[in-house]
Formats: C-alpha cells, sequence, structure tokens
C-alpha cells in the first residue's frame, strides 16, 4: 500500500516560498524552529517520493522557487553552530536538561537539509541552479571527508558513527562529479580551482582509498560496512568493489582524467607520490569490475616518468571573527531556555510527524550504528544495541539526556 503524502504539493509551495536565511544568532529560535519543523516536513517528503521511485515535487519547488541557496546557507550555519557554538555548551556543568530537545533539533536539523541536497544534486539541471554557492558545497564536502579520514585513522570504531551521519555527503560527491563536464564549462573558475588546489580532493580521496575507512579487520576476519551494520566478507569477495569504493573510484577518474581539470592540477613531487600509491590499490580483479579503472592505472603509470608542467594557482582566504562566546552566551540565556509549555508543545508537534513515517522499530544503536535492543531508561529516546555501547555513549548523550515530562502533563 502507498503511503500517503507527508505534504500536499499546495502547502510544499507555501513553506518553500516562505523559506529564508537566518543569521547565526538566530539558530535555536522560536521561528527558526519553525523552518526546521516545515524542512523536515519536506525532507519526509522527499524521502517518500524517492522509496517509491516518484518524480517529487519538492525538489522542483526549490529549484523553481530559487530556494537552493538557502539551504546550502542553512546548512552551513548549522555546520559552524555545531562546531563553534555546541562545543561551548558541552563544556557548560550546568547545562539544563530541558534544553535536551532543543539542542538535538538543531543538530539534526543538518542531516534533514544534506539529504534535500542529496536528491537535487543528483539532477544535472538542478545542480546549476546552485552555482553561486557550489564553492560552498565543495568546502562542506572537504571538510566532511577530512573529518571522516581523521576519526578513522584512529578508530575504525568510530566510523559507524561518522559516516551514518554523513553518508549522503558520498552520493552528492559521486553525482557532482559525475556532472564534471558542467563543472568545468559553465562553473566559474574558482570552482575547479577550489576542488583540485585549494583543497587538493585528489589526494584526500586518495587517502580514502588507502585508509578504507568503511572496512575493519576483527581479528582475522575482514568486515565492511554495509548498510548500517559491520558485516564480515567472505574471503572471495575480499576484493569486491563496494559501493564507496565505487564512489570514491569514480570522483577519481572524473578528477585526474578529463583534460580540463588535468590542466588545472599541480602534479608536483608530493602530489605525485600521493597518487602514485593508488597502483597497489589497481589489481586486475578490481580493474574487471570497473573497467574504466584501466585508464587510470595507465595514467598512472605514465606519471611516472612524467613532469606535467605546474599550473597557475590563485589562493583566496577567508576569515571569519572570533565571536562565537557572545553568540552561544545569548543562545543560553534566550534561546535554548524553553518554558515548560514551549517544550511540551514543540514535544506535541513533533510526536506525531516522527510516528508515523518513523517508527521506532527503524532505530539504530546511537553509538555503533547496529540493530537496537534497548533504550535509554532515563530519556527513552536514545536507543541502543548493548549496555556497553550505552555507557561509551553516555559522555556526549548525557548533554541532551532528560527525564520524561511528568510534569508537564
Amino acid at each position: 500500500v502507498e503511503m500517503e503524502n507527508v505534504l500536499q504539493l499546495k502547502d510544499a509551495m507555501t513553506i518553500i516560498h516562505s523559506l529564508k536565511k537566518f543569521p547565526l544568532k538566530e539558530v535555536g529560535s522560536a521561528r527558526w524552529f519553525h523552518q526546521q519543523e516545515n524542512m523536515e516536513k519536506l525532507r519526509m517528503q522527499a524521502v517518500l517520493d524517492a522509496s517509491v521511485n516518484r518524480d517529487g515535487f519538492v525538489k522542483e519547488l526549490l529549484f523553481s522557487l530559487g530556494k537552493i541557496p538557502t539551504l546550502v546557507h542553512s546548512l552551513i550555519t548549522v555546520e559552524i553552530w555545531k562546531q563553534k557554538i555546541f562545543s561551548l555548551f558541552c563544556k557548560l556543568q550546568d547545562l539544563k536538561s530541558k534544553c535536551g530537545i532543543p539542542l538535538c533539533m538543531v543538530i539534526y536539523h543538518e542531516d534533514t537539509l544534506i539529504t534535500l541536497l542529496e536528491d537535487i544534486i543528483y539532477h544535472e539541471n538542478y545542480c546549476e541552479a546552485a552555482d553561486d554557492v557550489v564553492v560552498d558545497l565543495v568546502d562542506y564536502c572537504h571538510r566532511k571527508l577530512t573529518l571522516l579520514i581523521g576519526k578513522t585513522a584512529h578508530s575504525h570504531q568510530t566510523f559507524s558513527s561518522v559516516y551514518s551521519v554523513n553518508a549522503p555527503l558520498w552520493s552528492g560527491l559521486r553525482h557532482c562529479d559525475s556532472h564534471n563536464a558542467y563543472f568545468s564549462h559553465s562553473f566559474r573558475p574558482s570552482v575547479l580551482s577550489r576542488l583540485l588546489c585549494t583543497h587538493n580532493f585528489p589526494c584526500v580521496l586518495v587517502q580514502l582509498v588507502e585508509h578504507s575507512p568503511w572496512s575493519r579487520q576483527n581479528g582475522d576476519r575482514l568486515e565492511k560496512y554495509v548498510d548500517g551494520n559491520w558485516r564480515e566478507v567472505r574471503p572471495e569477495d575480499q576484493l569486491k568493489i563496494s559501493k564507496q569504493d565505487g564512489h570514491v573510484w569514480i570522483a577519481l577518474l572524473n578528477l585526474l582524467l578529463r583534460p580540463e581539470c588535468h590542466s588545472k592540477y599541480d602534479f608536483n613531487d608530493f602530489n605525485k607520490s600521493q597518487l602514485l600509491k593508488l597502483r597497489q590499490f589497481l589489481p586486475d580483479v578490481v580493474i574487471d569490475q570497473l573497467p574504466r579503472l584501466s585508464h587510470l592505472l595507465s595514467f598512472l603509470m605514465r606519471l611516472t616518468f612524467t613532469d606535467p608542467a605546474p599550473p597557475q594557482k590563485n589562493l583566496f582566504v577567508e576569515e571569519m571573527p572570533e565571536i562565537w562566546d557572545s553568540i552561544m552566551e545569548e543562545n543560553l540565556k534566550n534561546t535554548f531556555n524553553p518554558s515548560k509549555s514551549e517544550l511540551t508543545e514543540q514535544a506535541a508537534r513533533l510526536h506525531p510527524m516522527y510516528k508515523q513515517y518513523f517508527p521506532e522499530e527503524s532505530s539504530w544503536c546511537g553509538f555503533c550504528g547496529n540493530m537496537v535492543s534497548k533504550r535509554c531508561s532515563r530519556c527513552q529516546l536514545e536507543w541502543y544495541c548493548s549496555r556497553e555501547c550505552q555507557v561509551k555513549h553516555w559522555p556526549k548523550h548525557k548533554v541532551v539526556c532528560q527525564k520524561p515530562r511528568k510534569e508537564a502533563v
């Protein structure tokens, strides 16, 4: 039976037309939360459309009403808030438990925006509408990928939580690179410069191939992260290209082999040494699965004996003033200090929406991402697969954990 729409066309049009950009200091305000709830409804509708393979009206309306830059602005604003403001909240010893729900909703909003943008970036004509903010998306992708590499370089155990949050970025990066003809002919030169020179995406992707954060060794068994779980890989399947592997290899093909990209990349000694590491990961059995990789291997063999001319590079440096403490204090005083009635009203609005389309049976462990069997007895919101995961996650979860609101009834 087909699920009923979360939004009707007329309602979605009204919501999207009303979307606006909020400054950093207004993140978490009543107006901001009202828009956040509307964006969550848009995300649910977009996911519902994708699940039944039908063309949805959400991305078409976002495109036609010119709201794609608004999504990107909101994404970057929430990311900065999490890095600069939420980190200060976490250091407070007397953080009130009633801040929990509002803080969780702000943190989760980043995933909502990524999902909406993923649906848009999949289509080239919609991607073109984001021309003015593509540099911001490139920067965002780079930050998340380097975070993924840094986290998993220390422990593959953390990959599940990091990857589950940033999974849509993989397909976003894949689809942006698959539209590379558009990147090279229509985007401003600063976009390719950002990809190839400022952030050195080819070397970032080499690190992903080399460290393979979606794989880990568990004793004498190889495991890969598939569909939200670590799964053992049979010996005969260990060289099989996973979805994550495929995204990275295709991105490398586009960034290194297209003439317009090749001419803009600096093949200096360091970059060459990094790229040549890829040869050991390209045996015949891998190339047989993705034949285009034979062209990449040939290119790497030529690169061993040649030194392409270095391109001209333009560097752009942007600074942001350090005003984070004052914003955090203002947030704590005016925004994340809701009354009992305000919390009750917010919970009443959110509960039926999530209950209908995201039942509890689909929950995942808040620490490792595995299927769950228990949940936090205090707040009854966070789920875990074991007591061990709950104990490990408590230092982070205690910031937002609160008892059920008996007194609000």
